[in-house]
């Protein structure tokens, strides 16, 4: 059979199983599953359970439930809102104040979690009843927070990074020192978005009387729970930077650092822990389950000759590597509209990365501008995680079609940064060079 038509009928066995609304892991253990049977015989089977027991044997995966503590930990001990209340004391009467604080609370929370989802809940959930009262209109008030949310992807620590890292077996510790300059040149590109769209139009976000604070008003709540934060940045980002740290190592410094913050303020007891603990477990499983389906899907595609064949194909296009890597972003923004990140990056990486390689593309810049495309597709309906944390959160009478229309310019400066990171990749290169 040539590999084009199995191609086409594992793509399509994929699909059909998604349709029919079986978890994402399973889709792709069954589809291995099938596979092996029928392209390796009786004995199929066993090599696969084999395969799939050696992949997870690889410490690249250990930052992920770590990670997943850091996160579960602070929502759950109720200290996030605080820290979002700290910063917004800065503000003042900037235009569309509250929804600059969502984009710099969804970078804070970003830097301390890796928790995409769930950061959109508690900025929804703290910011948007203020935001109606203040009579803000969705555009203002429901996009900048999905926007924000959607940060927490590209901000170290990200869970999402080190999947991609593993998928496609590049430097954990350069992919998540990579995606920092990116994430903050987003976080930038949306508050110049809130600042003039805001000046142009003032009734998006009616300006209000914000109380006069004294600089020491601002100051202690900043130091007593902001500050301490910048040294659980220290102890994921700065110890891996420095090569002091290997991303594990650097994932349990912070996941106990951020432990110790919560106890420090008397928000850790049995029923946070616990709680924290569960939540991440569950999550943990989740996606190490979907990496034990996407390294068996690998080989699968290896041994069809798939992946060989669209790498001839894709060299025979006589494209250069920069028209190639265009094609291949647009990819992902399509399929980001159909699949949720973990199934998007399973099918995407071991399709793309023998094409990239092959094409010489530095696979850093690659995967910073996939993982743009995966943050791209959280705001892409109809499956748009974050369109639908959102829809959760929002004041009665929101509907979808507003929330899809709100996220709409966050799309938009979106695919602006990924313009910039294709004609700029110092962007992305420069800080995993100084490593």
């Amino acid at each position: 059979m040539e590999w084009w038509l199995t191609l086409l009928i594992i793509i399509c066995g994929l699909i059909f199983l998604m349709v029919i609304r079986v978890p994402i892991a399973f889709c792709f253990l069954l589809v291995d599953l099938v596979g092996a049977f029928v392209l390796w015989g009786g004995t199929g089977p066993e090599q696969l359970v084999l395969s799939m027991a050696e992949s997870l044997n690889r410490f690249a995966f250990l930052p992920i439930p770590l990670f997943f503590i850091m996160g579960t930990v602070l929502f759950q001990s109720g200290l996030a809102p605080k820290m979002i209340d700290a910063a917004d004391k800065w503000l003042g009467r900037l235009p569309g104040r509250l929804s600059l604080l969502a984009v710099a609370a969804g970078t804070l929370i970003g830097a301390l979690s890796g928790m995409s989802v769930a950061a959109t809940m508690i900025l929804g959930t703290a910011l948007v009843p203020e935001m109606e009262k203040r009579g803000y209109k969705k555009a203002m008030s429901v996009g900048p927070i999905v926007g924000g949310g959607g940060l927490d992807i590209m901000i170290p620590p990200s869970s999402l990074a080190v999947l991609l890292a593993a998928l496609a077996e590049i430097s954990v510790g350069k992919m998540l020192i990579a995606t920092i300059l990116p994430g903050i040149l987003m976080a930038v590109l949306y508050g110049l978005y809130i600042v003039v769209r805001c000046r142009l139009q003032p009734s998006l976000a009616p300006s209000y009387e914000v109380q006069r604070l004294s600089f020491k008003e601002k100051a202690i709540p900043t130091v007593h729970y902001i500050l301490p934060t910048s040294v659980i940045i220290f102890l994921v980002v700065g110890l891996i930077f420095l090569g002091v740290a290997t991303p594990d190592e650097a994932a349990a410094s912070g996941a106990l650092g951020t432990i110790l913050f919560v106890a420090c303020y008397g928000a850790l007891n049995r029923k946070v822990l616990k709680s924290s603990l569960t939540e991440a477990f569950h999550s943990s499983v989740m996606i190490l389950t979907i990496l034990v389906g996407a390294s068996a899907f690998s080989q699968l595609l290896a041994f069809t000759g798939a992946t060989s064949g669209l790498v001839k194909l894709a060299l025979g296009l006589s494209l250069g590597p920069i028209q190639m890597l265009i094609v291949l972003q647009i990819v992902v923004l399509i399929l980001g509209c159909f699949l949720e990140p973990g199934s998007l990056l399973m099918i995407a990486i071991p399709l793309f990365m023998p094409i990239v390689r092959n094409l010489g593309i530095n696979d850093i810049w690659f995967g910073v501008l996939t993982l743009l495309g995966v943050e791209s597709g959280m705001l892409t309906p109809p499956v748009g995680l974050n369109l639908y944390v959102m829809r959760g959160v929002a004041p009665p009478g929101t509907t979808m079609n507003d929330i899809i229309w709100a996220s709409l310019p966050f799309l938009v400066l979106n695919i602006i940064a990924t313009a910039l990171l294709i004609v700029f990749p110092a962007i992305v290169n420069w800080l995993p060079g100084l490593m």
